[in-house]
């Protein structure tokens, strides 16, 4: 998620034009933006319907009112603090039915990067936080001061496909027992220290905060649960829209998205070929669409980014064909 909020200037959003064109908004049609961020994506959704609803959630509580404020001139728009991982939950609350289209931005915002005193970023001084909802019990200082060693360099592997992955995290910890992490600058530091042949600072640094936040903030199964409830949400014709910024997230979409459209056949206990059940989605894009050279150029945190996108198809709904 890469929506940006810097002071009163508001930026735009990651993918934008992309995202709205493979979200086919109708000016009657009912959508939700799983991840408000600073607004951008919202307000550009909004300013495209008549007739339409709009729901924005967020679960960092200054997104929810950044996002509050910038969709305040859109009637059509509503706006509450949740998960993407409780869609369905906020959904039947409201008493919404399928939904037109779902984009979900995945990650963490540049707002939030940019706020030192979040602790996402080793750029800024500040406490060792890192949490997207600000109410969490579990900071990144408390997450690591009660992980293992074990842990610790699965979570380096695995969220940030970083190779030395133990040596870094015996620095973190060895900090760690030794009351020395509670601080932006402590975390960057274990890394210098446990890649002390490295002059300056250390390309693992960037991916030791992205791993470390993933596992505090639980993302990739918030993702996961968002991902499969967006797919149940949508009516047919409806489009489900993801981007995701590292491999580990555009793995869970993908995978979920290629399960949705491909027919499932059921295999009895005999091994006999049982019900076949229909391909619920089609892909209309068989690779992820990514960002064009400009916005490549002007945007340094866009590079990474990826699009996925699913559509329901008609009669997708499971039953036996």
């Amino acid at each position: 998620m890469a929506d940006t909020n810097g002071g009163a200037a508001l930026h735009v959003p990651v993918m934008l034009r992309e995202a709205l064109e493979w979200l086919a908004v109708r000016p009657d049609g009912r959508y939700v933006d799983c991840t408000a961020g600073a607004g951008g994506h919202s307000a550009a959704i909004a300013e495209r319907l008549t007739t339409g609803r709009l729901l924005a959630l967020d679960r960092d509580p200054a997104a929810v009112e950044t996002a509050r404020r910038r969709l305040a001139p859109h009637g059509s728009a509503g706006v509450v603090r949740a998960n993407y991982g409780e869609l369905k939950e906020v959904l039947s609350g409201l008493g919404w039915g399928p939904v037109d289209g779902v984009l979900i931005d995945a990650g963490v915002s540049s707002m939030q990067i940019d706020t030192p005193g979040r602790g996402f970023s080793f750029q800024a001084p500040g406490p060792l936080d890192m949490r997207m909802d600000t109410t969490a019990p579990v900071t990144a200082a408390s997450w690591l001061a009660g992980t293992t060693e074990a842990e610790l360099a699965r979570v380096l592997r695995e969220y940030g496909d970083i190779g030395p992955a133990g040596r870094i995290a015996r620095a973190v910890l060895a900090r760690a027992r030794a009351g020395r992490m509670e601080t932006t600058e402590d975390l960057a530091a274990a890394v210098r220290e446990a890649l002390p042949f490295v002059k300056g600072e250390p390309a693992e640094t960037r991916t030791v905060f992205q791993a470390v936040r993933i596992a505090v903030n639980d993302e990739l199964s918030a993702l996961r649960a968002g991902v499969g409830q967006a797919l149940e949400a949508v009516a047919p014709g409806g489009r489900v829209v993801a981007i995701t910024f590292h491999s580990g997230e555009d793995r869970i979409v993908k995978t979920l998205f290629r399960e949705a459209s491909r027919p499932v056949v059921e295999l009895l206990r005999d091994g006999r070929r049982g019900a076949s059940f229909p391909a619920r989605f089609r892909l209309p894009v068989a690779r992820p669409v990514v960002p064009g050279p400009e916005e490549a150029r002007e945007n340094p945190r866009a590079k990474s980014a990826r699009l996925r996108v699913a559509e329901r198809l008609a009669g997708g709904d499971g039953k036996e064909a």
